[in-house]
């Protein structure tokens, strides 16, 4: 009785487990279902705005009417001496209207001026135009306004006037003297002797090629003799001394020479 009592109570756990997992299984895909139908309707693109809402009416086919040629009127005819308007023995219409054919067709060439194409015009004999307001003279063909022989006037403008000539700025000139420029300086500072030549007892003489523009300024310095223990020191002095501005007539003038310095030790 017990072991029966124990198998029923085993069996209905079996039957209670079995039935949560069939339930759980049967809402975890009707879930499933709901979040597909739904994702589905949100990811359609019904594309409304390519929809083309416009109707077709398909007409009936019918013939245009042809175009009609316009010919200018002829106005009446009018007196001959009237300056003030084109006058035309046989009036045509020009190239520029390709919309009205011409009455005949033929290989010569056509003298007869056409109709202008701006102001009035009338019927009468001859070909003519209205005078030019720029000037006197006859009327030639009825293409422009011509002088008594059919020429345009010649203009005299006359001979232009010659260019000034160009004046070349004369180049300065350097002046090369000879002698010493000692005793011509207006300043002539003494050069420092140079330490490493006093221990080493070096003496003499260094003569210093100087270039002075202008206004009697030092612009260049440079030793051509003496030691070069002593070259910078004299060329250094010669930068600043000051002499006055030489003259070539009445234009100063670039003066080269020579500085000479004498180191002694005392």
């Amino acid at each position: 009785m017990f072991t029966n009592l124990i198998e029923s109570s085993s069996h209905a756990h079996d039957f209670k487990r079995r039935g949560s997992f069939f339930l759980f299984t049967t809402v975890t895909y009707l879930l499933l279902f709901a979040i597909a139908g739904v994702a589905s309707i949100y990811a359609y693109d019904a594309r409304l705005e390519d929809q083309n809402l416009e109707e077709i009416v398909m007409l009936s086919p019918f013939d245009l009417p042809a175009p009609q040629a316009v010919h200018n009127a002829v106005p009446p005819r009018a007196n001959d001496n009237n300056s003030n308007l084109s006058v035309r023995e046989n009036p045509m219409a020009s190239v520029n209207h390709p919309e009205i054919p011409p009455a005949t067709i033929s290989a010569k060439p056509n003298t007869n001026p056409p109709v202008p194409e701006h102001g009035p015009w009338v019927v009468g004999s001859g070909n003519s135009d209205p005078a030019s307001i720029s000037g006197p003279g006859n009327v030639g063909n009825g293409v422009g306004p011509a002088t008594g022989a059919g020429q345009v006037p010649a203009i005299e403008v006359g001979t232009p006037p010659a260019l000034p000539p160009v004046v070349e700025k004369p180049k300065p000139q350097i002046i090369h003297k000879t002698r010493l420029l000692n005793g011509e300086a207006l300043s002539l500072p003494k050069p420092s002797y140079p330490m490493i030549a006093r221990q080493l007892h070096i003496q003499g003489a260094v003569n210093v090629q100087v270039v002075i523009n202008e206004t009697g300024k030092v612009i260049s310095a440079k030793a051509v003799s003496g030691s070069p223990a002593l070259v910078t020191a004299a060329q250094q002095a010669a930068l600043q001394a000051r002499f006055s501005p030489t003259m070539l007539g009445e234009q100063p003038v670039k003066v080269s020479g020579i500085i000479t310095y004498n180191f002694l030790l005392q």
